[in-house]
């Protein structure tokens, strides 16, 4: 295993321009969506949009009114490009949801798919909640372990993908509770899904040291299979 100091597993996903990275891909997103009421004058924030997979979903299926927020500019770049090619006016802005460049209760429902390991979650979360309107919903898909793990195996994964940490449910719980989210629900699948071949979204040119990366990604899943697991947490406020 090659050591990894900083998060060039992102520079993967942006590179490969990997759609529907997150757990249960977009088929899980479409599932979730079914039981929540959206409109053509509702407003969704996706954070942490990547190749805009999601947030093109959610304007061509539901005619919402859609705001995509992700930090790198490669899927920035390769979001827009998709709401162009299909004519979706879906806003698409370089951000963080760290420190969020849009007005407070702008929005009906903000979605994140697996995008809070990656930032600080306290920080992130506040700027959910000051984001959305009253009764607002909040919908996020995230990585949770299953067992606490020991330091070295703790440290490869965090490492790896460059996370400060790792929760158990009960501490994404916790961490909505003192944000003020309530009504908290949560979902996990039950049975192993179907495997799905994501989307890919080529840049031109892709380093080689990122194939290493990505078979060390591969890697990591099969040793941690049964501890690696997710949840999709749905609140409000």
């Amino acid at each position: 295993m090659v050591r990894i100091e900083t998060p060039i597993y992102l520079d993967f996903l942006s590179k490969f321009g990997v759609g529907g990275a997150h757990p249960g891909g977009i088929q899980l997103t479409k599932e979730v969506f079914k039981s929540e009421r959206i409109t053509s004058t509702t407003h969704i924030l996706d954070v942490g949009c990547g190749t805009g997979q999601t947030a093109a979903y959610l304007a061509t299926q539901y005619g919402a009114i859609v705001t995509g927020i992700d930090i790198n500019p490669v899927m920035v770049e390769k979001a827009k490009t998709r709401m162009a090619l299909y004519q979706l006016p879906v806003e698409i802005i370089q951000g963080s949801i760290e420190n969020c460049p849009l007005k407070d209760e702008t929005f009906d429902f903000i979605i994140s798919e697996s995008v809070l390991s990656f930032v600080n979650k306290p920080r992130s979360l506040t700027e959910a909640f000051r984001l959305l309107k009253k009764g607002g919903r909040f919908i996020a898909n995230e990585l949770t372990i299953n067992q606490r793990m020991d330091p070295s195996n703790k440290k490869e994964i965090t490492q790896f993908y460059g996370l400060d940490s790792l929760l158990m449910e009960r501490d994404w719980i916790t961490l909505l509770q003192r944000t003020g989210f309530k009504g908290i629900k949560i979902r996990k699948q039950e049975q192993p899904q179907q495997s799905l071949t994501p989307e890919f979204y080529y840049s031109d040119y892709i380093e080689p040291e990122l194939y290493t990366i990505m078979n060390q990604h591969f890697y990591i899943m099969a040793k941690y299979q049964g501890v690696l697991d997710y949840r999709v947490f749905s609140c409000a406020i």
